[in-house]
């Protein structure tokens, strides 16, 4: 008699990928670029820690889908980041993966090609040397930790991460951050609670076993330390934003209450825009005039932007593509971008010293 299968019935087939060891070795961290994530990651710890005055800012693409354009920006981006580098410590955001609420392209390490071939270890090669050109240039990197595995092939590249609205009440993500080697900002959930930021942030800083991947791609069974820099990212939620002062506030009491960090970074996109890019320049004034008013907990700010201003659909002729436009959420221009960045400067420039010496 015939023995029905009973595995794998849903499974089409199965590819073995590089390994993480391997694709270092093939894109190893040179010494500036190492010099770069050090520096970056400890800016941003010190910011956290209020040893050092200035606010951090992750800014960039919705997401990266061409790597000529995210060079381009990040050039500019540099610039910018000396001019303003006694106020602001801009952090360059390099998204990789995107969640999906039902289906549509799912970024540039699952489909780096735009055409459903999912070359994904073609996208980890296009990502991880992307990463490295950053940070051979002098630009620290932000990125979202979405797919579990993808940290073990980049980590090491990454100054700051993100969890995403959708995943900072997964357990999963919540175990893997505790073993990220970068500070980590858990964003409100998409309904505007903070609840799960919370939990996420009680949870980060534990010690934490589970399963994962080992630098030679075995199964392993994972023990952290815990993260000690898990702090909320406010991105508004239910269709309503609070990065406004009352909601501020509240989050600085429930945070309190909590007993967590009480650092708060905003999210100047998402519900907190309306998901209007225009608008994000006005939630960089709202948080300018908090901060002068007297808002001690504010350390971090997001931004999307990109060369050009909106986003367009993926068309089907790839040739059609608009050069600097996002392909995910709307973006504000590079205009727009430098004007916003150098007024928040000139603005914070006297005060944020002025700030942290009052925190001591």
């Amino acid at each position: 008699m015939a023995q029905e299968q009973v595995d794998d019935l849903n499974i089409e087939s199965q590819t073995l990928l590089i390994t993480p060891r391997e694709l270092k070795a093939k894109l190893p961290l040179t010494d500036s670029a190492r010099n770069t994530v050090a520096a970056g990651r400890n800016a941003v710890r010190d910011i956290l820690d209020h040893k050092d005055h200035r606010l951090f800012v992750v800014i960039g693409p919705c997401s990266i889908h061409d790597v000529k354009a995210a060079h381009e920006y990040a050039d500019r981006l540099k610039a910018l980041a000396d001019e303003v580098s006694d106020t602001l410590l801009l952090v360059l955001r390099v998204y990789f993966e995107k969640p999906r609420t039902t289906v549509g392209w799912k970024g540039l390490i699952n489909d780096p090609y735009m055409n459903d071939t999912f070359k994904i270890e073609d996208g980890l090669h296009i990502a991880r040397q992307l990463l490295v050109d950053m940070a051979e240039k002098g630009l620290p990197t932000a990125t979202e930790a979405l797919d579990p595995i993808t940290p073990q092939y980049l980590q090491d590249l990454i100054t700051w991460s993100a969890i995403g609205a959708r995943t900072t009440e997964s357990q999963t993500h919540r175990e893997m951050s505790s073993g990220l080697s970068s500070p980590v900002g858990f964003k409100n959930g998409t309904d505007g609670s903070l609840e799960v930021a919370i939990n996420a942030m009680l949870s980060v800083r534990s010690q934490h076993r589970f399963l994962g991947i080992d630098i030679d791609g075995k199964t392993a069974i994972t023990v952290t330390r815990g993260n000690p820099y898990g702090h909320v990212v406010l991105r508004g939620g239910g269709g309503k934003p609070n990065y406004d002062s009352v909601s501020v506030a509240l989050a600085e009491q429930a945070l309190e209450k909590a007993k967590v960090s009480t650092n708060i970074m905003v999210d100047c996109s998402h519900a907190n825009s309306n998901k209007d890019p225009a608008l994000q320049t006005l939630v960089l004034e709202n948080i300018t005039n908090q901060i002068l008013e007297g808002n001690r907990s504010i350390v971090g700010l997001m931004v999307e932007s990109n060369l050009r201003h909106g986003n367009q659909s993926i068309p089907a002729d790839l040739s059609q593509l608009e050069y600097g436009v996002s392909v995910t959420d709307g973006c504000i221009g590079w205009d727009d971008t430098e004007q916003s960045l150098r007024t928040m400067a000139e603005r914070l420039r006297h005060v944020l010293p002025q700030r942290m010496a009052a925190q001591d």
